[in-house]
């Protein structure tokens, strides 16, 4: 891997320069990234938009630090972050980057405030104040009343607001979300819309969003589009026949 070391900061929020990325396949190396360069600007709402195995989940995975790029490089409110030892890294995740997971990764045997809290519990916070926060968030997403509940006393939709919370409730400077409407009917879309956009617009922050919803594209202020590991489209709206 690279890295940044010949690489200028310019100043963006979230700096890519580069990024490839292979797969290991049936004994053959697949890229499914090829050298992509990104700038996205604080106070920005990016979407990423393409079909299915595009590279959109791989492509924000590694600026979330979450996997390591084959080559190229990521920086994140100025942090070469592939340059971070292991604990480093995880701590600049922990404090800077809230993750929306598609497939929700709550905690089983907890409840929803408690899930809602775990950054705030894992940066030190006290457990009382932390789930008390997670409460609030939950609130301003529409479920508190889901608060006391287990995972599996919820519904999809539930349970994916309950994600959403556990993202934002630290407060962190990037949040990047992997299609964090699909499983919302229209109005809880809108409303965690509402606020991932309130997030976005913060001078110092940024938020990138992985989705296939067309409900919320009047949403974004900037739409990248992704084909075969390559971003083939810059704006701030999808073309009609991508639509």
């Amino acid at each position: 891997m690279s890295g940044c070391a010949d690489v200028t900061d310019n100043g963006a929020a979230i700096s890519v320069t580069g990024i490839a990325r292979d797969f290991e396949a049936g004994g053959q190396t697949l890229r499914v990234l090829h050298g992509i360069d990104l700038d996205v600007q604080a106070g920005q709402l990016t979407y990423l938009v393409g079909e299915s195995g595009s590279g959109k989940t791989t492509l924000i995975s590694i600026v979330a630090g979450i996997l390591y790029p084959t080559e190229g490089c990521v920086r994140v409110f100025g942090t070469d972050i592939y340059s971070l030892s292991d604990r480093a890294l995880v701590e600049f995740r922990l404090n800077t980057i809230g993750f929306i997971f598609q497939q929700y990764n709550l905690i089983p045997t907890i409840d929803a405030a408690s899930n809602a809290a775990v950054p705030l519990i894992a940066q030190g916070m006290n457990r009382e104040e932390a789930t008390e926060r997670g409460r609030t968030m939950l609130e301003r997403l529409g479920i508190g009343d889901q608060a006391g509940k287990l995972p599996s006393q919820m519904s999809g939709g539930q349970q994916q607001r309950v994600a959403i919370a556990r993202a934002l409730v630290h407060e962190p400077k990037l949040v990047v979300c992997d299609e964090p409407t699909a499983a919302l009917d229209a109005k809880s879309g809108r409303r965690v819309m509402d606020l991932l956009r309130e997030v976005a617009v913060a001078s110092d922050r940024s938020v990138i969003i992985v989705t296939h919803d067309n409900r919320i594209f009047d949403l974004a202020d900037r739409i990248l589009i992704m084909e075969d590991g390559r971003i083939t489209h810059d704006g701030t709206d999808v073309p009609a026949n991508e639509r």
